[in-house]
């Protein structure tokens, strides 16, 4: 069945069956890999992508529950990794195996996009579906912070005009 989509501000079709995994429908038809297969049960968060600005676990969302929103991946952040959430990732050098980040920061940019100012509850509340095996809970905090602090207008108006042609 064909799909047309809107992905990282692109309009693109996929012909792919109607309950495959969004997941599946980035990494192995749109090649885009930033988003990662953990647990397939929506329980780890590394395959959270936005969906209409929201975001949702891609390894069991089916294609055909897009519609017409809009998909935003890490990749649809910011051409050139100059997002708030990107830059701050890195200055704190929060990644240790990196697997779960992509995830971490859609996460993190959907909760600037509606609170731009968290507080560590605030935090520790929207990012409490994403699990880090490598425990780098306190730098993903600290990062969060520093993003608001770097931008936090900046992370949300992206995260909102994200996939918006």
């Amino acid at each position: 069945m064909a799909f047309k989509l809107n992905v990282n501000g692109h309009t693109t079709s996929v012909d792919v069956p109607a309950d495959m995994p969004l997941l599946w429908v980035l990494r192995d038809v749109l090649n885009l890999k930033a988003a990662k297969f953990g647990c397939g049960m929506a329980q780890c968060g590394a395959c959270t992508v936005h969906v209409g600005g929201q975001p949702v676990r891609s390894c069991m969302y089916p294609v055909s529950q897009v519609g017409t929103k809009a998909v935003t991946t890490l990749e649809g952040l910011s051409a050139n990794g100059t997002h708030p959430l990107q830059q701050a990732w890195e200055t704190v050098d929060v990644p240790q195996c990196g697997y779960c980040q992509a995830g971490q920061i859609m996460s993190a940019a959907a909760l600037l996009a509606k609170t731009p100012k968290p507080t560590d509850k605030d935090i520790d509340t929207a990012m409490s579906g994403n699990l880090c095996r490598c425990g780098t809970y306190l730098r993903i905090r600290e990062a969060i912070h520093k993003a608001a602090d770097m931008g936090s207008n900046a992370a949300a108006k992206t995260v909102q005009t994200a996939g918006k042609e």
